[in-house]
């Protein structure tokens, strides 16, 4: 069973990776922040499948528990949302010690982190991610929030989990595109700072595709502990941990502009990392050869290389409003090689097209 801790100088937990694992969410939790009651909100698709589960495992470890269906989508991570849950809260009298719980994916677990980021001022908040991209980034490191029209994650806070329970057993019911956009997630991990990993992934890609447990548990537990590694060194974002947006200036423009669902957001990563690596390649950053390395890994994903994009206008407006910019200039985190990538701003327009045509079909 393999445990990651994230230590901040703040606060501590614990991100476990463990099949089956959700049955000792009761446990777990009722360690860290004991109280009479709980908030469940749950992915309406696991209804059936883990939310009892979850559930159990609360009411076993002493908690009265109050499930809340959430209707996943890029389109319901807003505001309104949010207040929808803060009715709930504040209707059934929830108080600070109550922890709110998160059972579902990247979309449900940054709107109800938020959510207890902000009720009451904040609450604990456990994330128990039911898919790989949740699984592997958005569920540790704290960074919660909502999307707004001019672009994805611009309200937000950052709000540290008590816990993290990822039960790999929960991703058998996943849809095979869901999985595949979380091996994006993996892929930038290693194309960040584990050349390593890079390899290992690329090798076991039919088993992780299988979803053979040993296999997938590996993926997992490596990961995390990427992200918590750097989380640690950098929590608020103030220096390395930006590096882990890569593909994601490009990929957050390519949502915003095609319009959310359109392209989910692990298929716009994937298309982020090959335009990053084509801008690399032409601004000498890095061999133009590592396009065609990362876009081998990506294939075998089975994740998209090319889409249907929107003007070069539009993209560029989205960028506009990403969260790193700094100065009115873009921020890029751009590969150097496989395991190691660098900031750059001030890039002219006309290389950014390119590498927005490098992934228009």
């Amino acid at each position: 069973m393999p445990v990651v801790p994230v230590t901040l100088p703040h606060h501590r937990y614990d991100a476990v990776i463990e099949p089956g694992g959700l049955a000792e969410l009761g446990e777990r939790l009722r360690a860290v922040a004991p109280a009479s009651a709980a908030l469940l909100v749950f992915d309406r698709a696991l209804e059936a499948t883990d939310l009892p589960r979850a559930r159990a495992s609360l009411e076993a470890a002493g908690y009265t528990v109050l499930c809340v269906p959430f209707a996943g989508g890029e389109e319901n991570k807003t505001l309104a949302t949010v207040h929808g849950l803060y009715d709930v809260l504040l209707s059934h009298r929830f108080e600070r010690r109550s922890p709110v719980v998160a059972l579902g994916g990247g979309v449900l677990g940054d709107t109800v982190g938020f959510t207890a980021a902000t009720y009451l001022r904040g609450v604990p908040f456990a994330q128990c991610p039911t898919t790989l991209l949740a699984m592997v980034d958005s569920s540790v490191g704290g960074k919660t929030g909502v999307n707004v029209p001019q672009g994805k994650n611009l309200i937000g806070a950052f709000h540290q989990p008590v816990s993290v329970v990822a039960d790999p057993l929960t991703l058998r019911t996943l849809p095979a595109r869901e999985l595949r956009c979380g091996l994006a997630e993996c892929i930038k991990h290693a194309v960040i700072r584990d050349p390593e990993l890079f390899a290992w992934t690329r090798s076991h890609m039919q088993e992780l595709l299988a979803l053979e447990p040993g296999a997938l548990s590996q993926l997992i537990a490596r990961n995390v502990a990427i992200k918590a590694a750097v989380v640690m060194e950098d929590e608020k974002e103030t220096s390395v941990r930006a590096h882990l947006n890569l593909g994601h200036t490009f990929g957050h423009a390519i949502e915003a502009s095609a319009g959310y669902g359109r392209i989910l957001h692990g298929e716009a990563v994937g298309l982020g990392l090959l335009a990053a690596a084509t801008l690399a390649g032409e601004l000498g950053i890095a061999a133009r050869t590592l396009r065609a390395e990362v876009e081998d890994v990506v294939a075998s994903a089975g994740l998209p290389r090319r889409a249907e994009l929107p003007d070069d206008e539009r993209l560029l407006e989205a960028m506009a409003l990403d969260k790193k910019v700094a100065a009115g200039k873009i921020r890029f985190v751009l590969p150097t090689r496989v395991g190691a990538v660098v900031m750059r701003d001030g890039v002219a327009p006309a290389a950014v097209r390119g590498a927005f045509a490098s992934i228009r079909s």
